[in-house]
């Protein structure tokens, strides 16, 4: 049977569909792949069927009704709201049809998709809408109630679009009242290259706000091509000729938020090429979740541990028919070895998978599956072939030995930089290689193992936080001295918040909690806090001890 890098290159062969080339770019030679639509706008006309594309509850939309839709608000865009080439349009709501529909707009005339985190809270939307410098926001009822809360410049800097409003909003402009006057019309002309900017998420750093990841068509475009691929490998792998491997999804569930690449570009824009319909969940519900891949018929499905957990959990105790399943897939957080065994055993004819990836990589930067990660359920897998992995010792070179070391990135993937941010692109990158602030380490088969992170940062579910953003939320009580804000295991999100906070005054657990909520997204307030009257202990450098802190909370709470 073919090994992983053979089947790769039978797929990527000169000829082949995905074929992979040296491509000129802006960045100079870089490894991509050459055939097919290079641009979202181009992919997205290439696709427009009268195949079933978006079901949220009742609702079916077509690829058509959804590209008609989308040119519908494109032209609002360009001709009543005045967007141009470069413009940032921001979409802040849950993953309804709109949030498709404005993206693939925005993405098309040449704007820069701007992807807010819905969890946030006022100040981190406010942060968000000032960073990118957005000149339109859409916004469903949830995030048009916080903007009464962000500062009053911020707001007329930008026109807001109301979508699924209830309530009214000060200044806000129902969708349907937008479009009220186009009708049917073409998407609007645009000269829309693969190296312009098309989309900004944001990434939690170890200090500060979230930072705006910027990406190209050609990186957002790379990154769906990966997927792809990704899904054919295993059936080549089990012997099968290209021509008749099949991507395991003709229909996917969506259970993560649209504002993670997790959900963009491994489950959103992959759907076009392979015409997949893509059912919506308002938010994750196991028991939702169960009936609606018997209703559907859900073959794909990825997700964070903690959601694959709870699939897992339901399909021991369910009794519906989740027969229709086929590939259950990680992302956004390491997947526990024991849950990839669960996976299969519970499931018999599901092929688990997963891949590392991070927001700046546009998504996937490893993949594996099947059989092949059953025998390795400890690794994120092997490297893409758009992309070059090297590890870094602590004295600045190569670690060629197998051992560990941060592990850097670069190709044509791999994002442009951060929004506004030269002091983080300076720390960020050596050479063009990306440094990820992971602590890896690679085998004699190309495996990578994820050991470690060098950067401050809690991933709870799928979700970053960033450990500084939290101990400065803490730190603005007038009791608080200081706080260390470290990660505790969970069983089921992976890691949660716990801190360890110096007061100088009295204060209660739960007091501090209620205070920090204004600051921080929900799922970043810490769950356990420890109150202490003494200073915090430090190292030599000066720098907070965090691992005696995180080791002392872990054995009083009896997670270890």
């Amino acid at each position: 049977m073919p090994s992983r890098n053979d089947a790769i290159s039978i797929l990527t062969a000169s000829g082949m569909p995905l074929e992979l080339a040296e491509v000129a770019t802006h960045r100079g030679t870089e490894v991509g792949f050459v055939n097919g639509p290079q641009t979202l706008r181009e992919m997205y006309a290439e696709t427009a069927t009268g195949a079933t594309f978006l079901v949220y509850g009742d609702e079916r939309l077509t690829f058509e009704d959804t590209y008609r839709r989308s040119a519908a608000i494109a032209h609002a865009l360009v001709y009543d709201m005045g967007v141009e080439p470069g413009d940032r349009v921001a979409i802040s709501m849950r993953n309804y049809p709109e949030w498709v529909q404005v993206f693939m707009a925005a993405t098309s005339v040449g704007a820069i998709a701007v992807a807010m985190n819905a969890l946030w809270q006022a100040e981190e939307m406010e942060h968000g809408l000032r960073d990118s410098g957005a000149k339109v926001l859409f916004a469903d009822q949830e995030r048009l109630d916080l903007l009464a809360h962000i500062d009053d410049d911020v707001r007329r800097q930008v026109r807001v679009i109301a979508v699924r409003q209830i309530a009214g909003a000060d200044g806000a402009e129902p969708l349907e009242q937008a479009l009220s006057l186009i009708g049917d019309v073409a998407m609007p002309p645009a000269r829309v290259r693969p190296d312009d900017p098309a989309t900004i998420f944001f990434t939690s750093g170890s200090t500060g706000f979230p930072k705006g990841v910027l990406s190209t068509h050609r990186q957002a475009m790379t990154a769906t091509y990966m997927r792809e691929l990704g899904d054919l490998v295993p059936d080549v792998m089990r012997g099968l000729a290209p021509e008749d491997a099949r991507a395991p999804r003709s229909v996917a569930l969506l259970t993560i938020p649209l504002f993670h690449v997790t959900a963009s570009h491994a489950i959103f824009l992959p759907c076009f090429r392979s015409q997949c319909a893509l059912v919506s969940m308002r938010k994750w519900d196991p028991d939702e979740a169960a009936m609606l891949i018997e209703r559907e018929r859900v073959d794909y499905f990825v997700a964070p541990p903690a959601i694959t957990h709870d699939l897992v959990r339901a399909a021991k105790t369910t009794a519906r028919d989740l027969s229709s399943l086929k590939l259950v897939g990680g992302g956004g957080a390491a997947r526990p070895p024991e849950q990839v065994r669960q996976i299969a055993d519970t499931m018999k004819d599901v092929a688990p998978s997963t891949g590392w990836g991070m927001t700046e990589t546009n998504s996937l930067g490893t993949s594996i599956g099947g059989n092949e990660y059953l025998q390795h359920p400890e690794s994120s897998g092997v490297c893409m072939p758009t992309m070059t992995f090297r590890i870094i010792g602590e004295d600045g070179s190569t670690v060629t030995d197998g051992g560990p070391g941060e592990l850097q990135v670069r190709g044509t993937s791999v994002f442009e930089g951060y929004w506004n941010r030269p002091d983080a692109n300076a720390a960020s990158f050596d050479d063009g290689w990306f440094r990820t602030g992971d602590v890896a380490r690679i085998d004699e088969e190309g495996y990578l193992y994820i050991v470690d992170r060098l950067k401050d940062l809690i991933i709870r579910g799928g979700e970053n936080i960033g450990c500084g953003q939290v101990e400065a939320a803490l730190a603005l009580h007038p009791a608080v001295h200081e706080a260390a804000v470290y990660a505790v295991p969970d069983e089921r999100l992976g890691e949660e918040v716990g801190a360890t906070v110096y007061i100088t005054d009295e204060v209660t657990v739960d007091e501090l909690r209620d205070f920090v909520r204004p600051h921080l997204a929900a799922f970043a307030v810490p769950r356990y806090l420890t109150l202490t009257r003494e200073p915090l202990p430090r190292v030599a450098s000066g720098k907070l001890f965090k691992h005696r802190l995180r080791d002392q909370a872990i054995e009083a709470l009896g997670l270890r």
